[in-house]
């Protein structure tokens, strides 16, 4: 189905959100109910309060141009020769044109904490930030009444029914943490009742809620049928390195590398979708402290030939930020937990880098190199073990801009090798979305490798010799 032909279904305004239960992209998470996925509508907020005027559908005669600049809009009738249209899981949905000229079905759901000003390639993605101060402020309410929920409503369950204990130590350990749990959760509830802290109103669970958001729930529900097997992970790097793929690294940066392995492991165990955004969200730091670094020696006046070299790790750092929202879309940092353990371990992360770079630049990319071959493991052998479950369902609208818009500037820059230099993936289900995102890592790997043996001087300079100036 093209979009000439999709063009002539698609009409009326985009679709309003219900403002008592559901928030337009761009509203504040706080006001939805506890893990209640955010419609995506072409209608975006471009702040808190305000609504961006409602873009027309597109005509017949728009179609082509819509290729250049990929569209999304709305479906506000359907015809009887299109099943697709006429499907209630898809009706009043996104739909993204892709630089083929192929209409691409997306998730119709974000179930991020957080969406619309928060996620790339929304209307309002460029808008300034207020003040630190500000933006700090509202976010720590945020982020309290969010853990003042999990206290409360016991979202630590979540990770206790997924993980039974077994042993005695899990036994023991799940004992100690909810009886933290209580005793907080009371003495929350004796703050509120002093009024200290403000009434914290109970998850809506109304029947308009379910109405609404019935197909997206349908769609939750395949996502948590989503399996990873430690074992199968390991036995991919040990045949890995069986066949002259390991990563050669000195033990003490193999120790580090096992802990965090074995951290994930027990942590996010039959939590894949949330394991990879905790993944994700400190993977994009390295990159982003060899940039600082190597900005830093050029402000200094240093060292100034790694020019071109921070322009590749900011197109790496940008495609991790992109792995990092797909996983967001998808739930992955619903927990307050989960949030709090990965950004703050992203940052104490950052900081590690930044001395291991300025002190030995091989090493860091060494250890870079280790965890993304790691990485394309894990994601390897979650797509093949969820292959057919995947193939079902669409993938997030920020996975169908990142891969199919005619835009490919930021996804060609960080490939430095020929073979990623011509990579066009397709993005028409999520199993594509973690296919190509396992071979986003092998690209980091072979960029990683590629930095500590210095072909990577060769690989740019290849790239200039094709016209594609870095």
């Amino acid at each position: 189905m093209n979009a000439t032909s999709i063009s002539r279904r698609l009409a009326g305004p985009p679709l309003a959100c219900r403002p008592r239960t559901l928030a337009c992209p761009g509203a504040r998470s706080s006001a939805l109910p506890r893990r209640t996925p955010v419609l995506v509508a072409s209608a975006s907020k471009s702040g808190l309060g305000d609504t961006a005027p409602a873009q027309a559908a597109p005509t017949a005669d728009d179609a082509g141009a819509s290729v250049s600049s990929p569209s999304m809009w709305t479906s506000d009738e359907s015809g009887d020769d299109d099943q697709y249209l006429e499907s209630p899981a898809v009706k009043d949905c996104v739909v993204f044109i892709d630089r083929d000229d192929q209409m691409v079905p997306i998730l119709c759901c974000d179930y991020g904490f957080r969406s619309g000003t928060g996620r790339m390639y929304q209307d309002a993605d460029g808008k300034l930030p207020d003040s630190a101060l500000a933006i700090g402020w509202a976010n720590f309410k945020t982020e309290l009444e969010a853990l003042r929920r999990s206290l409360r409503y016991d979202e630590f369950s979540v990770i206790s029914k997924a993980n039974p204990a077994t042993g005695v130590l899990g036994k023991a350990v799940y004992a100690v943490g909810g009886g933290l749990r209580s005793l907080l959760s009371k003495l929350d509830r004796s703050l509120e009742g002093g009024g200290v802290l403000k009434t914290l109103e109970p998850p809506d669970d109304t029947d308009d809620v379910a109405d609404v958001v019935s197909d997206c729930s349908m769609v939750q529900e395949n996502l948590k049928k989503l399996t990873l097997s430690n074992d199968a992970v390991w036995a991919r790097e040990h045949k890995r390195e069986d066949q002259g793929s390991g990563v050669e690294t000195p033990w003490v940066v193999r120790v580090v590398y096992i802990a965090l392995c074995v951290f994930l492991d027990i942590f996010y165990d039959k939590r894949p979708i949330q394991r990879f955004w905790f993944l994700e969200t400190v993977a994009r730091m390295p990159y982003f402290s060899y940039i600082s670094v190597l900005h830093l020696y050029e402000s200094l006046g240093w060292w100034r030939a790694g020019a071109e070299l921070r322009k590749v790790h900011f197109a790496e750092e940008w495609n991790e930020l992109t792995h990092m929202q797909i996983m967001e879309s998808l739930g992955g940092d619903q927990l307050w937990v989960d949030r709090f353990m990965g950004q703050h371990a992203a940052i104490v992360y950052y900081w590690i880098l930044v001395v291991m770079y300025m002190g030995a630049p091989k090493l860091a990319y060494n250890f870079s190199e280790l965890i993304e071959a790691h990485a394309v493991d894990t994601y390897g052998e979650f797509a093949d073990a969820n292959k057919d479950l995947l193939k079902t369902l669409p993938p997030p609208i920020v996975a169908a801009q990142y891969y199919s818009s005619k835009d490919l500037y930021l996804f060609q820059e960080f490939q430095t090798s020929e073979e990623g230099a011509r990579r066009r993936p397709k993005c028409a289900s999520l199993y594509d979305v973690f296919c190509n995102i396992r071979d986003d890592e092998g690209e980091h790997v072979k960029t990683m490798r590629a930095c500590q043996d210095m072909s990577v001087i060769n690989d740019l300079s290849e790239r200039r010799r094709r016209g594609r100036m870095v």
